[in-house]
């Protein structure tokens, strides 16, 4: 029994799988930014979850980035998150905004709430338009013309937004999160790099190159509950 293989054909095929994966391994480079977007958008949204779901399991940690009396709640967070995505990679950082609501017994909203509190820092607080300043403490109401400092505004919460903005990504994001939303499994397995192989065979790199884009693009499309 003889076989005739055509020896051009094959090798021409030979040659445009290996263009069809160079341009594949170039194609996610380049989709590796639009990835990197959609997956920032992503963990900006859970990331906020996250800390409101840790703030209503203990109130007392992160009131301080709340509204007052309203802790846990999306509506009143006093942070804001934002993501970049760079040539280093995909990076976060919070902000915090001004409270507008006011505490029982004040008649003004405590300035920089958030970020006074999480720094811990000390308070002086002094009369705005006379010489005595006024205040209730346990249902009792002073009066003093000296200065009045707090050490501790916010009890002890200072640092513990950061703890646990921190805690997401040491341990939450790649524990959970990456096996969670079924990134993890995507990436380990490029089904799309496969399903398009036999069309690679006959173009080559471009359509890799495409393949590529629009693999690494698409692993950031699942959603997370």
């Amino acid at each position: 029994m003889k076989m005739k293989v055509n020896n051009k054909l094959f090798q021409k095929e030979m040659n445009n799988v290996m263009e069809y994966s160079l341009g594949f391994l170039e194609g996610a480079e380049v989709g590796k930014k639009l990835f990197l977007g959609i997956l920032g958008q992503e963990v900006v949204q859970v990331l906020k979850k996250y800390i409101d779901t840790n703030a209503r399991m203990d109130p007392s940690l992160l009131h301080h980035v709340y509204e007052w009396y309203k802790t846990g709640s999306p509506a009143a967070r006093l942070f804001e998150i934002q993501y970049t995505v760079s040539n280093l990679g995909l990076s976060f950082n919070s902000t915090f905004s001004q409270s507008k609501s006011i505490a029982n017994g004040a008649k003004e909203p405590f300035y920089n709430k958030a970020s006074i509190m999480e720094k811990g820092e000390q308070v002086i607080i002094r009369p705005k338009r006379s010489n005595v300043l006024v205040f209730d403490i346990d249902g009792k109401t002073i009066f003093t013309r000296n200065d009045v400092t707090v050490d501790n505004p916010g009890g002890s919460v200072a640092g513990k937004f950061e703890k646990v903005f921190d805690s997401f990504f040491t341990q939450y994001f790649t524990q959970s999160f990456l096996k969670a939303s079924g990134i993890f499994d995507y990436l380990e397995n490029p089904v799309l790099y496969k399903k398009n192989l036999r069309k690679g065979a006959k173009i080559g790199k471009a359509v890799g190159v495409q393949t590529g884009i629009r693999w690494i693009a698409n692993a950031g499309l699942v959603e997370v509950e």
